[in-house]
């Protein structure tokens, strides 16, 4: 490999490493390609081998995968300690290969690499000097080097709190944005890499305003928890729940560019299995449906289909009458709730006691003695008839109907779209409260297309009390496994009826058939289609697997109901929790921890709070923290890092705001991702405009709801007045909407603007 020769010989010392890390990378890289090619092409002729050879087949492509994550910006520290030891950091720890086995990196999450993040000069922690190093394309473009025991700090490096290497933070928050989130395991401050790093085993809120980084610190800590607990997570995973798809696509790649892509990403509209949840609703209705009296709905909905029968209803039976009437099937309905089993589960049991009671009604007509009455029937021919009857479609179908199989989709759907219904399950409720929660009439869907974000944890609470996805599935399995049984056995059979019989005796010993060296298990297995997946693919696939580790965020704007469904999925309680209670806009989220955490954890959790605010100048934050005042006053606003010089500044006009905001998303001079963020009712108008301009690359047109957890360079938010008034936490919204940019805030209004934003500059 030909170095470049720089100027510099910091920076030529730091290429001559980075030479070294390369080689030893793509030998590691040519290494595993050989192995997992040479694993492919072994025969896996029996169980244990077939076993191992996917073991490895698996290992060797997780490591190919993090050996070309980690290809981009793979070394970036270096640390000096006055002992003259040297430690060089980066994205994955690699060894090189000669005697010794020399560190050429240490993983950014080893023990060892932690002073990088919180050695200051005034707690050096041993730490000499500390180099950041800036890579492109394998070649080292600049270092720049902090003196924290001895000498003088450069002057580039500003003394901000526990901030460490502003500069190089400074220039990493001012370069444009991507679309894609990207990681900061190069700036991890002080403050994060505590939260990061933390040992606590419960549940730890992370509470932080806009921009402070929180997003980031929950990412970076899922990669820490799984490169210290491996052991634990690499078997029952994490799960990482956020606000909406978009934030899920923008921090897709944080993750696997720290070597870790073994985590569950998704919203709560894509938790419940088979089910991907888009519709829209009212925010009233969301309200009404994430609240907890929802839990109380959903049960007398369930025990309403648990009915009795309005007038008996007679059945035949060997040509006599059967009758089916109310007490019958009040005894059979109270015998099944005894089991305390979910309905549907119950159902073999309430079907068992109506049919016990039917066989000896029956028993009655037809082996009464006619000189005393007394039954002349066994207890044996009873039991004849009761499993004849159960045998019988029509009466197994009439008794059934009383304690139907139920599924929570149409469950679900049957409720919403039935007032009679919906009124039965909500008494003491008002007429708007279940106006909201009732569908105009039952869809003829099967797509769930008709439901929406709110609906799924309804379906997840319908799924644990019907007993939907439990014992279903491993009944399924067991008939599976049943039916593949008998066709191996058949198999095998056919073998053994068309063996030659010609064969002369002395030689039957010799020759071995295929039923002498396998058994109908044995074939059966062999049949058996086996899929190697991921834990994040498996947890995915199953609504009651428990993950090790949860971290939920944007939490602020989960519904007490999203809350349950969540914590069915950590029944350990080991938690990271990351919102701004000032930020909640969702009529059914929480403005208080407390209330959140205190039904699953009592007092046992952790609150840590995040003071910076790296994304957003101190130019737009000056009018946001008026907007948080208002919200919460008792609230510390954090503090902004940098300065850029870009006053906010405001468009007023005449009617309709939708050509003017687009005008000032297109007029911008700054490089990077524009953003219209627009008021509900607005957005249609204005994605109209954009879309009747034809460009190559539009801005974004979002409501407040969407842009959550987003970052823009350029943010164009229209008409604040009326984000205020479109809802009762109005002003969140406003305060969201103004946080979102990271350079430059124009606002376009129509209205009056707010209080807070009245002396906002007009634009020259």
């Amino acid at each position: 490999m030909t170095t470049e020769i720089s100027a510099d010989p910091k920076v030529d010392e730091e290429q001559t490493h980075l030479d070294a890390v390369y080689a030893r990378l793509d030998r590691m890289r040519a290494t595993t390609r050989r192995r997992l090619d040479s694993t492919l092409r072994e025969a896996g002729d029996t169980p244990q081998a077939l076993s191992e050879r996917e073991s490895y087949e698996r290992l060797y492509t997780e490591d190919l995968a993090k050996f070309d994550a980690a290809e981009h910006n793979l070394y970036f520290g270096r640390l000096d300690l006055d002992s003259d030891e040297i430690r060089r950091i980066g994205r994955i720890g690699i060894l090189d290969d000669d005697a010794a086995d020399s560190t050429l990196l240490l993983d950014w999450r080893a023990p060892l690499a932690r002073p990088f993040y919180l050695a200051t000069p005034a707690a050096p922690e041993d730490v000499a000097r500390r180099r950041h190093i800036r890579t492109r394309s394998r070649h080292v473009r600049g270092v720049s080097d902090e003196h924290l025991i001895g000498g003088e700090i450069p002057a580039d490096v500003e003394a901000h709190g526990d901030v460490v290497n502003e500069s190089a933070l400074v220039a990493a928050l001012d370069a444009a944005r991507t679309g894609e989130m990207t990681d900061i395991v190069e700036t991890i401050q002080r403050e994060q890499d505590l939260i990061i790093r933390s040992t606590h085993r419960g549940v730890t809120v992370i509470q932080g305003g806009p921009g402070t980084g929180k997003t980031a610190v929950a990412l970076h800590r899922a990669a820490y928890l799984l490169y210290t607990h491996r052991d634990i997570l690499s078997r029952s995973g994490i799960l990482i729940i956020g606000p909406n798809p978009d934030f899920l696509n923008y921090i897709g790649q944080v993750l696997p560019s720290l070597g870790e892509s073994g985590v569950l990403l998704s919203t709560i509209a894509d938790l419940f299995p088979g089910v991907g949840a888009r519709a829209s609703e009212s925010r009233r209705t969301l309200a009404v449906k994430g609240d907890v009296r929802m839990v109380d709905v959903i049960k007398r909905a369930v025990r309403a289909r648990q009915s009795l029968p309005g007038s008996p209803e007679t059945v035949f039976f060997d040509g006599y009458p059967v009758t089916i009437d109310s007490t019958l099937v009040k005894a059979a309905r109270a015998k099944a709730r005894s089991t305390r089993r979910p309905h549907n589960l119950a159902q073999p049991a309430f079907i068992r006691a109506a049919m016990d009671e039917l066989a000896r009604a029956h028993a009655r007509t037809i082996g009464a003695s006619l000189l005393d009455g007394s039954q002349m029937l066994s207890a044996s021919d009873i039991a004849d008839i009761r499993d004849e009857m159960r045998a019988d479609p029509e009466i197994r179908r009439t008794v059934a109907r009383f304690w139907p199989l139920l599924t929570p989709q149409g469950m679900l759907r049957d409720l919403l779209s039935d007032p009679a219904a919906v009124r039965k399950a909500t008494p003491g409720w008002s007429d708007e409260d279940r106006t909201a929660l009732l569908r105009p009439h039952r869809p003829a869907l099967t797509d769930d297309a008709d439901l929406g974000p709110a609906d799924v944890p309804l379906l997840d609470e319908l799924a644990e009390l019907i007993g939907y996805g439990t014992e279903d599935a491993e009944n399924a399995e067991k008939a599976r496994w049943r039916r593949q049984l008998a066709e191996a056995q058949d198999a095998l059979d056919i073998l053994t009826g068309s063996a030659p019989q010609d064969l002369e005796d002395e030689l039957d010993p010799e020759i071995l058939m295929a039923y002498d060296l396998i058994d109908a298990e044995q074939l059966a297995a062999r049949q058996t289609e086996t899929r190697r997946l991921t834990t994040a693919e498996r947890a995915h696939g199953d609504r009651q697997w428990t993950f090790g580790h949860v971290i939920v965020d944007e939490a602020q704007e989960l519904s007490a109901m999203a809350w349950r469904m969540i914590m069915r999925r950590i029944p350990n309680r080991w938690m990271t929790i990351i919102g701004d209670t000032a930020q909640t806009g969702d009529l059914a989220g929480t403005t208080s921890w407390r209330e959140v955490l205190e039904p699953y954890v009592a007092d046992r959790w952790h609150l840590r709070e995040l003071s910076v605010n790296y994304r957003t100048p101190s130019e737009i934050t000056r009018y946001a923290n008026r907007v948080l005042t208002r919200i919460a006053p008792d609230q510390a606003a954090p503090t902004s890092l940098r300065s850029n010089g870009m006053q906010p500044v405001a468009i007023p006009v005449d009617g309709d705001p939708s050509t003017a905001a687009v005008d000032a998303a297109l007029g911008t001079d700054v490089a990077g991702l524009t953003a219209i963020i627009a008021p509900d009712a607005a957005v249609a108008a204005i994605s109209a405009a954009v879309e009747a301009r034809a460009l190559a690359d539009p801005p974004r047109v979002l409501t407040v709801s969407a842009c959550k957890g987003l970052e823009f360079d350029t943010t164009v938010v229209v008409d604040p007045g009326r984000l205020i008034d479109q809802s009762p936490r109005g002003h969140s919204d406003l305060y969201v909407a103004l946080t979102r940019a990271t350079q430059e805030l124009i606002v376009v209004h129509s209205d009056p603007l707010p209080p807070e934003l009245a002396d906002l500059p007009g634009r020259d």
